[in-house]
């Protein structure tokens, strides 16, 4: 999850439904919320009651393998967007398209209103994903704030990722080189915003999954979906655009295509694999 957030255009969230964990990670993190408000409320027992029932060792586990990944490979993934942009989007292309195809399972029933959320999204989506905001500089201390609550948000929906997100607000360069840096203020400021909106969005997000399932699965099939035009691997409109920094979606470079499908190919069935072994987990 953790070196998926790091990728614009890949959600952890994308990882936690292919190996079948969304529900028990959302309903962890919307429990936890509510522990950190009822303390906010001065009920304490009853907050540490709620806190009690939380599965730590389940969220121990990912919050570390997260953070080991996001540290570890932040600069690589730097690396590989700026040198091998075409690999790099190959590869979560496949992984990202073949999740869209595992996750159809989870609508117990297709109607013509969830195909019609899922395209509806697969649009907005699509379109957003042409938008680019010019790299900002230096920015302020709300402004990181506010960026890692929105962050957080998309990091925990699959297809919209944390990374996007950076990039649509031009926060992209500046929060990674922070990372990169272990510019400790910077990335305290972001994890502070990330845990505000994180317990914001949890809880609306575990009530949604509980009443509207259906309707909540075909909207995350739709963000998957969309979001693929952030990973197609040829994004080259102009000679001084590379990777992920171009939104205009070139034609297959013949001396790369077949790398491409190869690399695409060879992600979706580590995905399908994943999948499996999840679902094969999920019914032990």
């Amino acid at each position: 999850m953790g070196a998926a957030d790091v990728v614009p255009g890949v959600s952890g969230g994308t990882i936690a439904l292919l190996l079948g964990i969304y529900d028990r990670l959302v309903h962890q993190i919307a429990q936890l919320s509510t522990a950190a408000g009822q303390l906010l409320r001065g009920r304490l027992r009853e907050g540490l009651a709620t806190a009690c029932r939380a599965e730590w060792v389940f969220l121990a586990s990912l919050v570390t393998g997260i953070a080991i990944a996001v540290l570890g490979l932040v600069e690589l993934v730097r690396l590989g967007i700026d040198r091998q942009p075409v690999a790099l989007s190959a590869a979560f292309f496949g992984l990202v398209a073949m999740t869209v195809v595992t996750t159809r399972r989870e609508v117990r029933r297709w109607r013509p209103g969830l195909v019609a959320t899922a395209a509806a999204t697969a649009a907005a989506v699509f379109v957003l994903g042409g938008v680019r905001a010019g790299s900002v500089t230096d920015p302020a201390v709300a402004v990181v704030v506010g960026a890692g609550a929105l962050a957080i948000c998309a990091m925990i929906l699959p297809g919209i990722s944390g990374a996007f997100i950076l990039l649509l607000l031009g926060l992209y360069d500046p929060i990674t080189e922070a990372v990169a840096d272990r510019e400790l203020s910077t990335v305290a400021l972001f994890a502070l915003g990330a845990v505000i909106g994180l317990g914001l969005f949890s809880r609306l997000l575990q009530r949604l999954l509980e009443r509207h399932r259906d309707v909540v699965v075909a909207a995350l099939m739709g963000l998957m979906a969309g979001s693929l035009r952030v990973l197609w691997p040829w994004p080259v409109g102009n000679p001084d655009a590379e990777g992920f920094g171009n939104s205009a979606l070139g034609a297959p470079v013949g001396t790369d295509a077949a790398a491409a499908v190869v690399t695409a190919a060879l992600a979706a069935l580590v995905a399908w694999t994943l999948h499996r072994l999840g679902a094969r987990q999920a019914s032990v």
